[in-house]
């Protein structure tokens, strides 16, 4: 009878919780966790044709296109139609994410953080939507026309390449991030096209790497923090297979800036110390994302990170000279 009573007295053992998953059908992935919280939260701010047009990513045309101007040399008037290329792919790029958003909005009512956007919300309606897409087209046009040719067809491959995206080439691992990459780089030969300087290879193999690095660092962020549910690609990722090709890309964007700088006449003495901000860039980026957890958003983190920020004033510091005597 006592050992009965102390057998009843004692608290009952606690059975420990089991931990959920992110990204699994039963826990749905938190805002923070998806990646894309920063630009959709503050998207919702903007009027909802502002807000489709998603101008938190226009940066991105500004971070490749003018990269052109290096090595200098560029024709009469090449500033102004660089300006106007830069243009057109905004409009283009903007294009994009409202035909995107009208093709998946079923599918971005489900998740987390893209049911914020003005399709899937209600805020905006798909006749609305395509009207935008209308009135993009109207703005792109002449634009085109007073590219010429040569940059209608680079701004034309680039709305081809990414309606492909949207269409399928998005669910196709490696595939996916090879496709954003190129769109990258079709920008950079779009920036040579308005110049009309030839394009340096070896730069637009560094822009390749350095684009895949940023898209592979955001995958391996994606896979952490919420798994295969939040982007059917990503089951053919592994967070080893990333850390690899990331090493491999950032490797090869190195030896092709080299190269670049070593076939580029025009570079001044001071160029060849720029090895060293674009190795802290490379290494700041992979520190983010294998260290900190970061890499959601790559252009939010070239753009706010103090320690990039003050990497690239010394960077165009020591470039600067070059591009005042082009």
């Amino acid at each position: 009878m006592t050992q009965l009573t102390r057998d009843t007295a004692r608290p009952a053992r606690e059975t420990p919780e089991t931990p959920e998953v992110p990204g699994t059908p039963e826990t749905p992935v938190p805002p923070e966790a998806a990646g894309t919280a920063g630009p959709e939260r503050r998207g919702r701010g903007l009027p909802a044709p502002l807000a489709l047009l998603r101008p938190g990513q226009w940066p991105k045309n500004l971070l490749v296109v003018p990269l052109a101007l290096l090595g200098g040399g560029w024709q009469a008037g090449g500033a102004a139609r660089l300006a106007l290329a830069l243009g057109a792919f905004i409009l283009a790029s903007s294009l994009v994410y409202v035909l995107n958003d009208v093709a998946d909005v079923e599918r971005d009512k489900r998740h987390p953080v893209k049911r914020h956007r003005p399709l899937a919300s209600g805020r905006m309606s798909i006749t609305a939507a395509w009207a935008t897409a209308g009135v993009l087209a109207a703005l792109l046009a002449p634009a085109l026309y007073v590219l010429g040719p040569g940059g209608a067809l680079v701004v034309g491959a680039y709305l081809a390449v990414n309606a492909a995206y949207s269409w399928k080439l998005k669910h196709v691992p490696l595939i996916d991030v090879f496709v954003v990459a190129t769109g990258f780089v079709l920008r950079l030969l779009g920036g040579y096209e308005a110049t009309g300087r030839p394009a340096e290879m070896w730069l637009v193999l560094t822009v390749l790497a350095f684009c895949l690095v940023l898209i592979l660092g955001k995958r391996r962020h994606e896979l952490s923090v919420s798994g295969t549910g939040h982007r059917p690609a990503l089951v053919g990722y592994s967070a080893h297979f990333l850390d690899l090709v990331l090493v491999l890309c950032s490797g090869l964007a190195v030896v092709g800036y080299l190269l670049y700088l070593r076939t580029e006449s025009g570079f001044g003495s001071y160029a060849p110390l720029t090895v060293v901000c674009a190795l802290l860039a490379l290494f700041r980026y992979l520190q983010v994302v294998v260290v900190d957890g970061g890499g959601g958003e790559p252009v939010r983190t070239l753009l706010r990170d103090r320690i990039m920020l003050a990497n690239t004033a010394v960077w165009g510091a020591l470039l600067l000279p070059q591009l005042a005597t082009a």
